[in-house]
Parts: structure tokens; C-alpha cells; sequence
């Protein structure tokens, strides 16, 4: 077999060791070559202009062969300086047949092209590689969390516009428009107190129980119930003197309002301040007090102070009662003022009174099926009975007035209107949802604008990863060529270089 044709297979990672002990360079080359790239720095700065120049000039490191490329430009671009005997008068030629030569002494190329394929091959293009794995890598997790932040935002953006419509506001000023809303409260409760007509036939149903049940000596079950029924939602005060107020005087509520900085409107919010003056009486002089005609009484009402202890003065048949009854002369103020299914005592009283309707209801519904279904004798059988549809109907209504007064746009108004505490809490949990949903509208902003960096560096390093695997299979090809120079042609291998990876 001829010899010439025997390749030299020499794997990537022993090729520096394989030169050095074939004697090809010295085992100390790496020195002497420092002298040979700074004669490349100094002759870089002198350079034509000329694209295939600037092309070697950038993005790789250079070597032997880009210089024997160098020359081979400066012979067209210094053509003019040829003199008669073949040689070139430019210093750029000079300088770059003085790297060349520098380079070929002691083979120092071939040992820092070999340093250069093993670098490349081992740690540059792996390096830029996943540099770019990494990139796409953040490109996916911003896509994720991008994603993840929107969802968010709208989720927080529903709970927000959820409770906003549950307290019936836009949410554009929280504070001031619950303030608006409360002033529909005493309609709505007005509107409540007259639908309940329906609970009159559950109510008649458990009275006529409880007397069967207690005698005619029972008392009066659900009286508030039965009093809004008959009178609708009147004050506290009516519904303790059993007369309307003269005049009604409740106390104003003061939510300060913050957010809409209207200094000019002041913060304090008042509901009914109506100042009632029921001027003065003209007592008698001190002389006179052993002498009063209790037949002539002339009352000037000019400047009255009135107080909760005045003495509430009646006429009858007799003559004049006077009894102490502290009503402030029919002026309904404070609680009093409120009605009764806004005071929150006397509205937990009527809601109280509607459970336990209900369970009566439930309770008979229930013994009304029992007693269907069963044929014995029991004591239900003598009770007053109802059919289980009238039942479920009277049930239905029982719900019908619960659900109205305790529906939670109700509930949120009661409770602002008397906790200005709650105002507060409620408020801030609706601003809370405002702040979330701008924060995590701008985490969204961030990660996109992280994606798209991550997706520019990526673009950009593509080019050079490709630029570079290049530029490291043609020094691959021409280390393999100079070697085979030195074996007579031998065709030669390195093994685990370019091509692998």
C-alpha cells in the first residue's frame, strides 16, 4: 500500500501536544509569539480601505492565514509602488511580509492556529452557543410571566369591578360615591318595608299556632314585623311613642373624603341638619307665681330650650296632665331619627324576627310532609294546617324579604353609613385592587421588554456563532493542508473538530 495515501488522523484535544512532540514547534512557542502580534497591532493602523480587508479585520481573532490574505489585497491596492525588480516600496507591504515572515519562523502559525482551532471549537462556539440557549430560555420565562401577570391583572380587575358593582358605584371615586349611594338607602328601605305584604299570611299561620299552642293569653309574636307590615318603615321613634315625630332630626354621618381634595366643599358629609326653634315661653314674674289663671294660658313660642328632660305637657277633660316622658317634644333625634330597618339594633331585631319566621315555617313544612306520608295519629293532625304549596309559598316570601334587606350591596351601604371604620377598610380594599392591577400591569411591561432584549441579544449572536464556525472550519482546513505540506501530501484528519459540533 502506498504510504502517501495513509491519512493522519489527530484528535482536537491532543493536536498541540501531537505538533510539539513531532517536533513541528517548540515546546515554548507561546513566547515568541508575542512579538509577532504586537508587529500585527502596529500595522493594523495603517490600512487601506477595502471591503475583503475589513472583513478579515473584524469579528475573528487574526492569524497566519488572514495575513497571507492581507498581502495578497496590498499587492492589488500597492500595485504603483512595484519597482523594476519585483519588490514593493510600501511600508504596509513591508510590515505585513515582516508578520509573515515572523510567523513562519519556527512554524510559530501552525501552533497558534492549532491554539486558536481548539479554543474556538472547545469554549468560544459552546460559550455563544449557550449564551443563546439562555437567551431563548429567558425569552420563554418573560413570555410565561407575561402571561401570568395579565391573568392576574384581569383576575384582580374582576374582583374589583364585582364589588363595585355589589356596592353600586363606577369606582372612579370610591369614597364620594358611596356617600351618593347612601342617599338612596331610606328609598330602598322604604321600597323593602312595602313588599313585605306577602309575610302577612306566614305571620297570621304562626300567631294562630302559638295560640292554639299557648291560649288566648299568648303574646303578640313578631311584633316589628307586623308593625312594618301595617306601617311601613317609619322612624324608631314611631315605633316606640306610637306617634310620627314632629320634626326629625338625625345625626349627621362625616366620612372625609380624601381622594376628591376639594377643600372647598369641606370633607365633612351632613345629612339632615335642620335646626328646629321652637322659641321661648314667658313665664310669669316671680310675684305672680302664687296667683296663676289655669284657664287662660297664652303660649308664645319665641326661643324655647329644649332638652331631653322637658316635660311633655297633654290636655284632657280633667284639665292638664303633665308627664315626664323625655321625647324632646315630639323631635326625633339621634337613633330615634333613624328608621327602623336603618338603626342597626332594630334592623338585627326585624331580621331576627324573619329567622324565626322561617324556622317556623320550615318546621311546619316539614311536619305538613310528615304527617302526608304517616297515618297515625299525632297531635299535628289537630293543629291549624296549611298545604305544603301554601307553606312553600309563604317560605318563599319569608326568603324573598331576607335576601332584599341582607343582599350585600345593602349590607356594604348599612355598614358604611354606620362605621366609618368600615369606610375606611373598604375603601382601602378597593384601592388595594387598583394598585395591584397597576403593578402587575407594569410586571407585564417588564417582562416584555425583557423578552424582547433577551430576543435582540439573541438575533445578534446567531450571526456571529455562524460567522465563527466558519472562520473555524476554514482554519481547521488550512491547518490540515499545512501539515499534510510537511508529510508529503499525506491526507490529514483532526478528529472531533468542526464537524461535530
Amino acid at each position: 500500500m502506498d504510504e502517501s495515501n495513509i491519512p493522519i488522523d489527530i484528535n482536537i484535544g491532543k493536536l498541540q501536544d501531537w505538533l510539539v512532540s513531532r517536533r513541528h514547534v517548540n515546546k515554548d512557542w507561546s513566547k515568541s509569539v508575542i512579538a509577532v502580534r504586537e508587529k500585527i497591532n502596529n500595522a493594523i493602523q495603517d490600512m487601506p480601505a477595502h471591503e475583503d480587508i475589513a472583513a478579515l479585520l473584524t469579528g475573528s481573532y487574526i492569524n497566519y492565514f488572514h495575513c497571507l490574505k492581507i498581502i495578497e489585497i496590498l499587492k492589488e491596492t500597492e500595485a504603483d509602488t512595484k519597482n523594476l525588480f519585483g519588490r514593493y516600496g510600501s511600508q504596509r507591504m513591508k510590515d505585513w511580509q515582516d508578520v509573515v515572515k515572523s510567523y513562519e519562523k519556527e512554524n510559530l502559525y501552525l501552533a497558534e492556529s492549532a491554539q486558536m482551532l481548539v479554543r474556538n471549537i472547545n469554549y468560544e462556539i459552546p460559550s455563544l452557543k449557550k449564551q443563546i440557549t439562555k437567551e431563548e430560555q429567558i425569552q420563554n420565562e418573560c413570555e410565561k410571566k407575561h402571561a401570568d401577570y395579565l391573568k392576574n391583572e384581569a383576575s384582580s380587575k374582576s374582583e374589583f369591578l364585582t364589588l363595585c358593582k355589589q356596592l353600586g358605584i363606577k369606582g372612579n371615586k370610591i369614597k364620594k360615591e358611596l356617600v351618593e349611594r347612601l342617599k338612596e338607602l331610606p328609598e330602598i328601605y322604604d321600597k323593602i318595608g312595602k313588599s313585605l305584604k306577602p309575610l302577612k299570611a306566614g305571620i297570621e299561620l304562626y300567631s294562630a299556632f302559638t295560640k292554639y299552642i299557648l291560649g288566648e293569653e299568648s303574646p303578640e309574636v313578631l311584633p316589628m314585623l307586623q308593625y312594618v307590615i301595617e306601617h311601613g318603615n317609619t322612624t324608631v321613634y314611631e315605633w316606640s311613642y306610637g306617634e310620627p315625630p314632629l320634626s326629625v332630626e338625625p345625626d349627621p354621618i362625616h366620612i372625609e373624603i380624601e381622594e376628591d381634595n376639594e377643600a372647598g366643599d369641606g370633607n365633612q358629609i351632613d345629612f339632615g341638619d335642620n335646626e328646629i326653634d321652637f322659641g321661648a315661653i314667658d313665664a310669669p314674674d316671680a310675684g305672680d307665681a302664687a296667683e296663676i289663671d289655669w284657664g287662660n294660658i297664652d303660649l308664645v313660642t319665641n326661643n324655647v330650650d329644649v332638652s331631653a328632660d322637658v316635660a311633655e305637657i297633654s290636655l284632657d277633660e280633667s284639665g292638664i296632665v303633665v308627664e315626664e316622658q323625655g321625647v324632646c317634644g315630639g323631635v326625633a333625634r339621634g337613633r330615634d331619627a333613624l328608621t327602623l330597618l336603618d338603626n342597626p339594633p332594630t334592623r338585627n331585631q326585624f331580621l331576627d324576627q324573619l329567622v324565626e319566621l322561617e324556622s317556623f315555617l320550615k318546621m311546619r313544612l316539614y311536619e305538613t310532609n310528615a304527617s302526608n306520608e304517616s297515618q297515625s295519629f299525632s297531635l299535628i293532625q289537630q293543629l291549624p294546617t296549611e298545604s305544603t304549596a301554601a307553606l312553600a309559598a309563604m317560605l318563599d316570601a319569608v326568603h324573598t324579604a331576607s335576601s332584599a334587606l341582607t343582599a350585600p350591596e345593602i349590607a356594604h351601604l348599612h355598614n358604611v353609613k354606620h362605621s366609618p371604620r368600615y369606610v375606611d377598610v373598604l375603601t382601602a380594599q378597593l384601592q388595594q385592587k387598583l394598585t395591584l392591577c397597576d403593578k402587575l400591569s407594569r410586571l407585564a411591561e417588564r417582562e416584555r421588554e425583557r423578552q424582547r432584549v433577551a430576543s435582540e441579544r439573541a438575533v445578534s449572536m446567531r450571526p456571529l456563532v455562524t460567522r465563527l464556525i466558519e472562520r473555524t472550519k476554514e482554519l481547521q482546513l488550512n491547518i490540515e493542508k499545512e501539515i499534510s505540506k510537511k508529510y508529503k501530501g499525506r491526507p490529514v484528519n483532526i478528529i472531533g473538530g468542526v464537524k461535530f459540533l
